[in-house]
């Protein structure tokens, strides 16, 4: 019997590879012949063939990203998380083997396998149209804030950059990154559910509700509107896939049919069912606000902070933006002023959340934390979506009071402002009456907002990771093919002497290390000492040019999350220009130290990696994928910490490949 499978996890680096390793590794015990496609970090390896696909009798995906399945239909296709290949994969392989696997026809009708993983498929939806819309965010907000900062004039209108300088250029390719923002949101959906053929009515849909002007409105749906957007694309694509149609019509159903009436279906909802309520509704509110100046002022701070927090750049928002841009045409600035502090808050209070407690989110969540930041300062809210469209449940509640806090402050001590912009920006360039108190009401409605979200949000899940069973008997893996790693760095013979190999294709673990970078008896008690300890080592060595700068990118990673990846194991990794040559340490922690793994298990196994910052061949990805592979042998590990000598540890490291 043939199985083929392909692992994947969202970082692309080890949980891919631990997925692969057990799958490869309880295939050879059940004597299945299998071979395992990794998309990784550094992207697809060990690639499936077009003849490998038409004589496997199985498709094992262990994925918790979405995969491309147009390769398989016809086969019998078993979809799981990615923790399900790392846990069970025996189990995996036996369901293949007894054929209770759904056959994909390319509709989508094998999704509905039993076995789905932990993973919410609403979510695994969401998260996919938010992997794809967080670069648009971060790249059209940053270009408008720069384009602002360097080239924007107060105005009576607002913050304003004049037309034909070229600094205006550059707002405007800011803003067409932000205008593919809801569709690309709302089309990779649409994706999720039901894949390519519901990437054109996702995205029509994300564009419709995008822009007011198809339902009447004045406002538009925000993303909020691209999600409900999206959902309603991928569904009704993923109906239109299930149809019975002629044999005929199928090769267009994917390119013509599909697309056009599930797009159809998506902007009837939207013009007919959301979009046309929204216009009534805005109105409504506008007129309400208006009426509440006056004795009412703090209640109204209340209310605009709300709005301006609640959808981030979304017709609520836009409801008192505009309310307040209004109320500067008629000479009342302190209505602006509020609304001004409050459009910072949330960006820059989840800025803050994710500096304060890094285990409450995940790298990527600590890097969209730093361009929120940066976006609050330019007053731009839709920094904080990345954070809202993960967790709104917990992230829209912690933005509104962060941004009612500081929008009361504002209000109750006359802030104002002069034109129609928000955040930090504006009080530097002048714009702010009361500028102190700008300045402090933002501070305190950000701390707010990032302490009542770490308050609400749980430590990111730790799925503990179990290693396949290791048979009695010794076995003998096929190894999934890898890119070999170029390093230029001599390479140390079993015998610790050292020949020269510039140029050399490193082909194991053992090509980049020598005896002196082994060490067997750590001193440092604390994950800092050892840092230390083991930078000294690389340096002594002659690897580094900097220990400081060094020990900087290392934690730089460290603050991302924690690279202490379970089962006994850490593995700091650093990118620098401080490193001379791409080098790994070893060191032997054997009573073990707390370094916030993910199963919580102390780190007894450390290897540092070192590579220089002008690398371009993903050697650090390389080599993290080489040690993910090995150290799921618990034979393996076991026996590393048993070692007594560096030879016996530098011979069985040598086994790395």
């Amino acid at each position: 019997m043939k199985i083929l499978a392909i692992t994947s996890c969202p970082n692309g680096i080890a949980h891919t590879y631990m997925a692969a390793e057990n799958l490869q590794k309880a295939a050879d015990k059940l004597n299945i012949s299998m071979k395992v496609e990794t998309q990784g970090g550094v992207g697809t390896e060990n690639a499936l063939t077009e003849d490998e696909i038409r004589e496997a009798d199985g498709i094992i995906i262990s994925a918790d990203r979405v995969i491309d399945k147009s390769r398989f239909v016809g086969k019998k296709v078993l979809e799981v998380g990615v923790q399900d290949g790392i846990r069970r994969p025996e189990e995996l392989i036996k369901m293949v083997q007894s054929g209770n696997v759904p056959i994909y026809n390319g509709d989508g009708s094998s999704q509905a396998s039993s076995v789905q993983g932990n993973k919410n498929p609403i979510y695994r939806h969401l998260m996919n149209g938010v992997s794809y819309m967080i670069p648009f965010i971060v790249v059209g907000g940053i270009l408008i804030a720069i384009a602002l900062a360097l080239g924007g004039e107060p105005t009576p209108g607002g913050l304003a950059i004049p037309a034909g300088t070229f600094w205006y250029s550059i707002l405007n390719v800011g803003a067409t990154g932000f205008m593919f923002m809801v569709p690309v949101l709302a089309g990779f959906i649409a994706v999720s559910i039901a894949d390519k053929p519901g990437l054109v009515p996702g995205m029509i849909g994300g564009y419709i509700a995008a822009n007011g002007h198809f339902y009447n409105s004045e406002a538009d749906a925000g993303f909020l509107g691209g999600i409900v957007a999206g959902f309603v694309a991928g569904y009704a694509a993923l109906y239109i896939k299930k149809l019975k149609v002629p044999k005929m019509v199928q090769p267009i159903m994917p390119i013509i049919i599909i697309p056009i009436f599930a797009s159809l279906i998506v902007a009837f909802v939207f013009i007919f069912f959301v979009g046309y309520p929204i216009a009534t509704l805005f109105m409504a509110l506008t007129t309400w606000l208006a009426g509440m100046q006056g004795a009412g002022s703090i209640m109204l701070a209340l209310i605009l902070g709300a709005m301006i927090a609640f959808d981030m750049g979304g017709p609520v928002n836009k409801v008192a933006f505009m309310f307040g841009a209004a109320m500067i045409a008629e000479g009342n600035i302190t209505i602006m002023g509020p609304i001004a502090a409050a459009i910072a808050i949330p960006p820059i209070g989840m800025g803050l959340a994710t500096f304060l407690n890094k285990r409450k989110y995940s790298g990527s969540e600590v890097e969209a934390g730093k361009a929120a930041f940066t976006m609050g300062f330019f007053g731009i809210t839709e920094g904080a979506i990345p954070f809202a469209a993960q967790d709104p449940l917990r992230v829209i509640p912690a933005n509104v009071i962060g941004s009612m806090v500081g929008a009361v402050i504002a209000m109750m001590f006359g802030v104002g402002n002069n034109v129609a912009h928000g955040g930090p920006i504006v009080g530097l360039l002048g714009a702010i009456d009361g500028v102190v108190w700008y300045f402090i009401a933002i501070a305190a409605g950000s701390l707010v907002t990032a302490l009542v979200a770490n308050a609400l949000k749980k430590d990111i899940e730790v799925e503990q990771v179990a290693v396949a069973p290791a048979s009695a008997e010794p076995v003998q893996t096929a190894p999934i093919q890898t890119e070999s790693v170029k390093a230029e760095v001599p390479a140390i013979t079993a015998q610790g002497t050292v020949q020269s190999v510039s140029d050399k294709e490193t082909t194991k673990l053992t090509d980049i290390m020598e005896l002196d970078l082994i060490n067997l008896n750590l001193s440092g008690s604390t994950k800092l000492e050892v840092i230390d300890e083991m930078i000294l080592m690389l340096d002594q060595t002659k690897a580094l040019n900097s220990t400081e700068e060094f020990k900087k990118a290392i934690l730089a990673r460290e603050d991302q999350t924690s690279t202490g990846i379970g089962m006994d194991i850490a593995i700091p990794h650093g990118k620098s220009d401080a490193v001379v040559k791409p080098m790994l340490a070893f060191g032997l922690k054997k009573e073990g130290l707390d370094w916030q793994s993910l199963d919580d298990t102390p780190a007894k196994l450390i290897f540092m990696i070192a590579v220089p910052e002008s690398n371009t061949e993903d050697t650090h990805l390389k080599i993290l994928q080489m040690l993910s592979r090995k150290l799921m042998d618990d034979d393996f590990r076991n026996q590393l910490l048993s070692v007594t000598t560096k030879q016996e540890a530098y011979d069985l490291l040598s086994e790395i490949s």
